[in-house]
């Protein structure tokens, strides 16, 4: 077992200036802050999108401001379509559970004084934002926002404005601020693992780790390596786009009647290949972190140690080794050999045993718990059944045979929404609502918690299942309306249901926005351990002082779940209280 005494490593002085306290902070804690108000910032900006979205679906011809005419074009969709799930994707469900919890709580749980590299880490933020502020530059350059998705398929995303409305200045701004992105997520990377590896304190063997630092661990590794390949990817676009080069571009290309003779030789599948390989782990960069955060929440709360800590440990790994082995059956529709497909299926197939062992094991710590249905515990729970139920779906994604007709349609947009956004935004409110009174040393309203629970809970599920009925009966996706195709008139009715669905969840999301902001200044003064929780970012005043654990680095001596000790008067032990410390019940 090699582990550090990490208490005067990379000390920095705590600044007084505001720019230097606030703003160029190297302080973890502050950067993990900076990181979460940014995502806020984002889910906001993209959840208006999607409103315009869902507004122009249930009434097509709905007057709507920003658009010339009242009126929202195919193009003006597709774009809105685009930075919607280009800005949900990487500035929320990338950036909040790793770069903003874990940044100011992997740390403090591993008993270090702050990350390995503070200067990167505050770089690795400024640079997020700078790639959010490219990003939503291409709302207002000439010809608006890219139309080529998320994904950015070539040729697409590679001809420039031949190509149609938002693929000229627009999509080479989004190239750009993905390209920035990379670079962000890969200094990150390297900082996470490092400190993991380099700076736990005395006794933290890796298997006494807590839950919540193993995923920030392995998303970490999949960061460095999945960030790598996007980052070459988008050079390489760039280039097809500004330098004539044919990476992605094939020879023969007929845009608009009119053959492009500048381009020959390249693949559209190549860049499929290159983005897939980072999209899939991309899934569970989103989803990892939140997988760890439930364990630990509902360990805590069930009063009972994790089911399994071992085997949750080598799921998760398995999660992560896997991650990189499916990428394939995001292609099943390319053409693809029908002998790759089948390797792929069994592959995806394969991938969900980890994720069960993973959910019998969080069923297994709730059996017999003590249960306390406080609002993040609320939140884990409904990741739980979120991540179940999009896994199902998932299982039907996962045969070629069906994909070809599923693929195009509403069905993989339910999966996708559910599997990673919404499951992933559980796992998000988990952990503010858990780590709110160490971050603030304030309780947020549990009253409104509870309230913001049901309201977001019961809302995802009535906005997605029905998108699974539309893919089942054939409605594609990224139709504006169906208003000009007969066999989808009598599934407007469900278009209607979604968006006021839709609209009272987003509603909901007001409730959080007040309690966040105003528990800040006036929420219920909280206890240095008010969850009667075990690891060490327990041991700290409320919020934790600028070097978290003023230059004296604990030391661990046990696990992080031991809750229902026996014969100790409390029914927890801290990890940082040696044996002769732990009162015993007479």
């Amino acid at each position: 077992m090699v582990t550090h005494d990490s208490g005067g490593a990379h000390a920095h002085h705590p600044p007084t200036a505001f720019i230097w306290k606030y703003i160029f902070s190297l302080d973890h804690k502050i950067i993990g802050i900076q990181y979460i108000l940014l995502a806020v910032l984002s889910v906001f900006v993209g959840m208006f999108l999607s409103l315009l979205m869902r507004i122009h679906l249930a009434w097509p011809n709905a007057k709507l401001p920003f658009f010339e005419g009242g009126i929202m074009t195919p193009e003006q969709y597709l774009a809105l379509m685009t930075m919607h799930g280009t800005i949900m994707v990487f500035m929320v469900l990338t950036t909040a559970p790793q770069s903003g919890f874990g940044n100011y709580f992997l740390p403090i749980q591993i008993g270090a004084a702050d990350m390995a590299f503070p200067v990167i880490n505050m770089l690795s933020f400024w640079t997020t934002f700078v790639s959010l502020v490219v990003l939503l530059a291409a709302f207002v350059v000439t010809g608006g926002a890219p139309l080529s998705g998320w994904t950015a398929y070539a040729p697409l995303s590679a001809l420039g404005s031949v190509a149609g409305p938002g693929q000229g200045l627009g999509q080479t701004l989004w190239v750009v601020g993905l390209a920035i992105f990379c670079g962000a997520s890969l200094m990150g990377a390297l900082n996470f693992i490092t400190t993991t590896i380099d700076l736990r304190t005395r006794g933290l063997s890796l298997l006494r780790m807590p839950l919540t630092v193993w995923a920030w661990f392995v998303t970490a590794i999949l960061g460095l390596l999945a960030f790598g390949v996007l980052l070459a990817a988008c050079i390489l676009l760039l280039l097809d786009r500004t330098a004539g080069t044919s990476f992605f571009i094939p020879g023969g290309l007929v845009v608009s009647d009119v053959v492009q003779k500048n381009h020959s030789g390249g693949s559209p599948l190549l860049w499929q290949r290159l983005f897939w390989f980072f999209g899939h782990p991309e899934v569970y960069i989103a989803i990892v972190p939140g997988m760890g955060v439930i364990s630990h929440v509902l360990s805590t709360f069930s009063r009972k140690p994790v089911f399994g800590y071992r085997a949750m440990v080598y799921a998760i790994c398995g999660i992560g080794f896997l991650g990189f082995c499916v990428w394939g059956h995001h292609m099943f529709i390319s053409g693809m050999s029908p002998y790759s497909a089948i390797a792929f299926s069994l592959l995806t197939m394969a991938i969900g045993v980890p994720s069960a062992i993973k959910t019998f094991n969080w069923l297994g710590t709730l059996w017999g718990g003590r249960i306390r249905f406080t609002s993040p515990m609320l939140f884990a729970i409904g990741f739980v059944s979120l991540f179940v139920t999009g896994g199902v779906s998932g299982l039907f994604l996962a045969q070629p045979s069906l994909d070809l007709y599923l693929h195009d349609g509403y069905f993989v947009v339910a999966h996708f929404h559910m599997i990673m956004g919404v499951a992933s935004i559980f796992g998000i409110f988990t952990a503010t609502y858990y780590w709110f009174p160490k971050m603030f040393g304030r309780m947020m309203d549990e009253g409104l918690g509870k309230l913001h629970f049901w309201i977001t809970f019961l809302g995802v599920y009535a906005i997605f299942m029905p998108m699974h009925f539309l893919g089942m009966v054939g409605h594609p996706r990224r139709y504006p309306s169906g208003e000009n195709f007969a066999f989808l008139g009598p599934l407007q009715g469900v278009h209607l249901f979604i968006s006021i669905a839709a609209f009272i969840t987003m509603a909901g999301q007001l409730i959080f926005l007040y309690n966040f902001f105003w528990s800040m200044k006036r929420g219920k003064k909280a206890e240095v351990n008010p969850w009667h929780a075990t690891t060490l970012e327990w041991t700290v005043p409320s919020p934790p002082p600028h070097d978290n654990f003023a230059g004296r680095p604990p030391s661990v001596y046990r696990g992080p779940y031991e809750y229902a000790v026996p014969d100790a008067v409390e029914d927890y032990v801290p990890q940082h209280l040696a044996p002769e410390q732990v009162a015993k019940a007479k």
